[in-house]
């Protein structure tokens, strides 16, 4: 997937989210079809870590079957780095499960920024998002 179309709308869904759980890293699913996203999911990060995060295993279960029960797919995970980086890790390389665009939003001073990412084979390159 080389870019993902999301709206203002669910862009400030997910900054609004982050900004409220922060100093602590936030998470959450997005899904949709066709790389448009429909669907803004939050899940609690069972980490409750500034530097970690780890989605709470029956919250993620519960949006996947959501996700499936509306007939879309899992577009992306998103999660913040309330003091930076603009970009992955290498824990969030390390531990990419799915092969989706991650979302990194990134809150230095507040001032929310979102990248995306393909993570695969070890390796990330930045994707399009596309904010219609």
């Amino acid at each position: 997937m080389d870019s993902l179309i999301l709206t203002t709308e669910q862009l400030q869904t997910m900054i609004d989210h982050v900004e409220a759980e922060s100093p602590l890293e936030a998470c959450g699913l997005l899904s949709g079809k066709d790389s448009r996203v429909e669907s803004v999911h939050f899940v609690q990060n069972q980490a409750q870590s500034p530097v970690r995060f780890v989605m709470d295993p029956k919250q993620q279960l519960d949006a996947l079957e959501w996700i499936d029960s509306h007939d879309q797919e899992l577009l992306a995970i998103f999660h913040s780095h309330p003091a930076g980086p603009e970009t992955v890790s290498a824990t969030d390389i390390a531990e990419a499960a799915y092969q989706v665009i991650h979302i990194i939003l990134a809150g230095a001073d507040r001032n929310w920024q979102a990248r995306g990412f393909w993570i695969e084979n070890g390796q990330a390159r930045e994707v399009a998002l596309q904010v219609v």
